[in-house]
């Protein structure tokens, strides 16, 4: 099934915040209304800093607002240029990501022949080349420090082209490809790189009311429950690294 959205999620409550992330930063590239603010929520109540990237200016500022230790910094991750400055900016202003999540999806899909070749480039250049650049200006300070982690949020899609979902699917599918590649260059140099596949509709009141208003409970996957793996994993112990992260629903059918 292919990820549709990025969804809400409750506020978690702080639990105490760890002392050891105090000084540790988070870069969330990606962040909206779902997923990634729940990412944002769930490293900050452990006590990271975390640095969210969004489109959306007011938005990011109300996060700011709302999440203790989140700072915002506007971006268009279409804009590759201002997503190299906003992360300079990032590393001026809190210090080199630790952890670095890229959360961000651009999707066009509808039948094949209706869609313009051009809209293909734009999904690779979101899905697949920020990917690229993200990596290449934080992993020196991760292997000057002998550590670091990067986690990248995919679907479905990464693993199959379905009808109406080429354009899509092709550069999803490439995403999974360079974080693997990433995946087996760095971790040997303690590197932890992992891909998470969504195989579910993420809960958000679009979805629940406009997409699917008869679907159960069991059918959604809790942007809250993406955010608690990725934690999870990005704390693994180094003998036993995760890199393909599969996230489905108990309802869910695969």
């Amino acid at each position: 099934m292919f990820l549709l959205a990025l969804s809400g999620a409750a506020p978690l409550n702080n639990p105490k915040r760890n002392s050891e992330m105090e000084n540790s930063v988070c870069m969330v590239a990606g962040v909206g209304p779902g997923t990634g603010s729940a990412i944002t929520r769930r490293f900050t109540a452990s006590g990271y800093r975390v640095a969210m990237i969004g489109r959306d200016s007011d938005r990011l500022a109300n996060f700011e607002s709302e999440i203790e230790g989140a700072t915002a910094f506007p971006c268009d991750m279409a804009d590759l240029d201002g997503l190299i400055e906003t992360v300079g900016a990032i590393k001026k202003d809190l210090g080199p990501p630790s952890i670095v999540i890229h959360n961000a999806a651009r999707s066009v899909h509808g039948a094949f022949l209706d869609l313009d070749p051009d809209d293909l480039e734009k999904n690779f250049r979101v899905n697949v080349t920020a990917l690229a650049h993200l990596a290449r200006v934080t992993l020196p300070a991760m292997l000057e420090a002998g550590k670091g982690t990067i986690l990248v949020t995919g679907n479905t899609s990464a693993t199959r082209g379905k009808t109406n979902w080429g354009y899509f699917a092709a550069t999803k599918a490439a995403q999974r490809i360079l974080a693997e590649s990433i995946a087996r260059e760095f971790g040997p140099q303690g590197i932890h790189v992992a891909y998470f596949i969504i195989d579910a509709i993420i809960d958000t009141p679009r979805m629940r009311t406009e997409w699917f208003p008869d679907a159960p409970d069991e059918f959604f996957v809790q942007p809250s429950g993406i955010a608690d793996e990725m934690y999870h994993v990005a704390h693994q112990d180094p003998s036993a690294w995760s890199f393909r992260v599969e996230l489905r629903p108990y309802g869910e059918v695969w």
